[in-house]
């Protein structure tokens, strides 16, 4: 899967939704109700970071959710590409792009949302191919103000920022022509998780889903 060929995939996981869930699983036990939460909500893709021991099985078990698009967060590595493919990850999304990663990514055949946030990064992405990419950290890195003023330059790219981002803020970014939705974890509360409050979590995912987007 050329990078070309994988950005198509990501714009089409990007449009399914203006927020994609950033999602840190501690408990197995919480993955398929959360998943279930999240697309009743109006959420359908679902980024599952590779920060805890439970990752990959929560992305196994988020996988037979009916509705959901289940990815993998925080590839780093080659090895980690690989495991999230078996793991059963529909797209990966890093927070940075190597060449040991892209080919990975085009070797095992996983639509990747590579991570930039400079202008040069985001020239070097597209010139590989990604036209769809994600900038992080969004709000550290310049926020909607720079990807506003980096759209007239490099209007060929589409993001999907991730980092700080919250529900007062993401119209912030919706509004743009270059954004096809953000990134964020305020729909997906830990202590949400840990009570077991999965209609709580769909009624934060569908006032996430109802937000407006310009892209």
């Amino acid at each position: 899967m050329t990078p070309a060929q994988q950005s198509a995939k990501a714009a089409e996981i990007c449009r399914l939704a203006p927020v994609v869930p950033v999602l840190v699983i501690d408990d197995l036990a919480h993955a398929r109700p959360l998943a279930e939460a999240l697309v009743a909500g109006g959420l359908p893709a679902l980024e599952v970071t590779l920060r805890t021991p439970v990752a990959l099985d929560a992305i196994r078990v988020m996988s037979e959710v009916p509705g959901g698009v289940v990815g993998a967060g925080t590839l780093l590595t080659p090895a980690d590409v690989k495991a999230a493919k078996q793991a059963g990850a529909t797209f990966g999304v890093s927070p940075g792009a190597t060449d040991r990663l892209i080919a990975a990514c085009e070797d095992e055949g996983l639509p990747l949302l590579p991570g930039a946030a400079t202008a040069s990064e985001i020239m070097a992405l597209l010139e590989k191919g990604y036209a769809v990419q994600k900038f992080v950290p969004a709000e550290q890195a310049g926020g909607a103000g720079f990807l506003r003023s980096i759209g007239s330059p490099i209007p060929q790219v589409k993001f999907c920022p991730t980092g700080g981002i919250s529900l007062k803020i993401a119209p912030d970014y919706l509004a743009l022509k270059n954004i096809l939705c953000v990134g964020g974890s305020w729909v997906a509360p830990k202590d949400a998780m840990t009570k077991g409050d999965w209609a709580g979590i769909t009624l934060l995912a569908a006032e996430a889903a109802a937000l407006a987007r310009s892209a």
